[in-house]
C-alpha cells in the first residue's frame, strides 16, 4: 500500500522527515553529498525563502507499509512562466527507492496539484533558484557530485523518468579540467591583454568578504542581463538576488571570485569555489554546532576547485572579454595549485563555452538531463 502525503512545511517533525528521506538511500554511496540541512529547510519556509514572494510550492512524501520511500517537490514559477509564456510546473527534490510504483504514485500526485493550477507540463529537476542544480545525472555515476552545485541520484532515477514518458528538455554538462592539460594558447593570453589594454576591461579583486559584498548587488544585476537568453533565465529580484549573494558569500573565497569592469560598469564575472564536499559528506549536511567550523577549514585545504558561473556581456565577447575570461580560469587553477577542476554544469547550448572548453583540454564527464512532460 503506497500513500501519499503532503507534508506541513511550518511542522518541524515533517520538514525533518522531507530532509531525513535521502540519508538511507545514500548510506553505502561515496558519490552522494547531502544538501545542506539548513538549505532545505529554507526552501520549505515561505517566510525565509524570497522565491515564495512571487511563487509556491508544495511537499510530498510516499509511504510504504510505514516507511518514507520517496519524496517530491512540485513548484510554480510564475516570472518564469510569464517571461518565457509557459504554463509549466517545475519538480525538485525527487528521491525514490528502486521501486516503479512508488514513483509513479507520486508524481500522479505531482500531476494533481499542477493541473488543478492550470498548469499544462511539468520539468525538473529544477529548483529555487539558479544555484540550486538542474537536472537527472544521467552519465557519470561513478564521479562524486560537485557540493550542493548539482543533484545525484541512482541509475535507476533517468529509467523512471521515461517510464513516466518524460522526454528531455536540455542537457547540462560538466567539463573536468586537468589542470596539467589547461593551457591556454599563447594567443588566448595575448586577446587578453589586447582587451584590457584597448577595450579598457579590467579584472576587479577582493581581499576580504566585505569588499565582495559591497559588490553583489552590482554583480547581481549583470548576472541579470548576462543569462537573459538562457533556457532557464527568468528576471530575478533584487531580495532573490541578496539571498543568493548571502549564500555565495558562506563558501566563498574572495580572491577567487573575479569580476571584470569596463570603466566603472561591471560587464562580467567568473565565480571558483573550492570543493568542500568532503566536509558537507563528515558532517552529514550539518552545519552546526561542529559542521561549519570543519566547512572552513577545508575551504583551506581542498585541492578540487569548481568553476560555477562564469559569463560576461554579449557587447564585449568579441572584444576580448571570454579571452580574459579563460586566462582568470587558468590563473585561478595554477595559483592556488589545485590537483582537479570542473566547469560545474554548462548547458548544451552554450556552445561556443563547451566548445571553447574542449579546445583547452576540458573533457566532459557529468551529464545532468532535465526531463519534461506534458499533461
Amino acid at each position: 500500500m503506497i500513500d501519499i502525503v503532503k507534508i506541513d512545511p511550518r511542522s518541524k517533525a515533517d520538514v525533518k522527515r522531507y530532509i531525513d528521506l535521502p540519508y538511507p538511500l545514500y548510506r553505502d554511496n561515496p558519490n552522494w553529498v547531502p544538501f545542506l540541512r539548513t538549505d532545505v529547510a529554507t526552501m520549505l519556509n515561505a517566510d525565509k525563502h524570497p522565491f515564495y514572494e512571487h511563487s509556491d510550492a508544495e511537499f510530498f512524501i510516499a509511504r510504504r507499509n510505514g516507511e518514507d520511500v520517496a519524496r517530491l517537490a512540485m513548484l510554480e514559477n510564475k516570472p518564469y512562466n510569464t517571461y518565457h509564456d509557459k504554463r509549466q510546473a517545475q519538480f525538485y527534490h525527487f528521491e525514490c527507492v528502486d521501486d516503479f510504483e512508488v514513483a509513479e504514485a507520486i508524481f500522479a500526485r505531482g500531476y494533481e496539484w499542477a493541473r488543478a493550477r492550470g498548469l499544462n507540463q511539468v520539468v525538473g529537476p529544477k529548483g529555487f533558484g539558479p544555484f540550486d542544480g538542474y537536472g537527472i545525472l544521467v552519465e557519470g555515476f561513478e564521479h562524486r557530485q560537485m557540493m550542493v552545485m548539482m543533484n545525484y541520484n541512482p541509475p535507476h532515477i533517468p529509467a523512471f523518468m521515461e517510464k513516466l514518458g518524460f522526454r528531455k528538455e536540455v542537457d547540462f554538462v560538466s567539463c573536468n579540467l586537468p589542470p596539467a592539460k589547461f593551457v591556454l594558447p599563447e594567443r588566448v593570453h595575448r586577446i587578453a591583454e589586447r582587451a584590457a589594454n584597448r577595450s579598457g576591461l579590467r579584472v576587479l579583486k577582493f581581499k576580504n568578504k566585505r569588499e565582495l559584498r559591497a559588490m553583489g548587488m552590482r554583480v547581481g544585476r549583470v548576472y541579470n542581463d548576462i543569462f537573459i537568453n538562457n533556457w532557464e533565465y527568468y528576471p530575478l529580484t533584487d531580495n532573490e538576488l541578496d539571498f543568493h549573494i548571502n549564500g555565495i558569500l558562506m563558501v566563498a573565497v574572495p580572491s577567487m571570485i573575479k569580476v571584470i569592469m569596463h570603466e566603472d560598469d561591471v560587464v562580467g564575472f567568473l565565480f571558483a569555489f573550492p570543493d568542500v564536499s568532503d566536509a558537507i559528506q563528515r558532517s552529514g549536511g550539518r552545519l552546526f554546532p561542529f559542521g561549519i567550523v570543519d566547512l572552513m577549514l577545508e575551504l583551506r585545504r581542498s585541492r578540487t576547485v569548481s568553476l560555477n558561473g562564469a559569463g560576461i556581456l554579449p557587447a564585449f565577447q568579441g572584444r576580448g572579454g571570454n579571452a580574459l575570461l579563460y586566462a582568470e580560469m587558468e590563473k585561478t587553477i595554477k595559483d592556488y595549485n589545485f590537483l582537479h577542476a570542473e566547469l560545474t554544469q554548462v548547458a548544451e547550448t552554450a556552445v561556443q563555452m563547451r566548445h571553447d572548453l574542449e579546445n583547452v583540454g576540458g573533457v566532459p564527464y557529468k551529464n545532468h538531463r532535465v526531463f519534461i512532460r506534458d499533461l
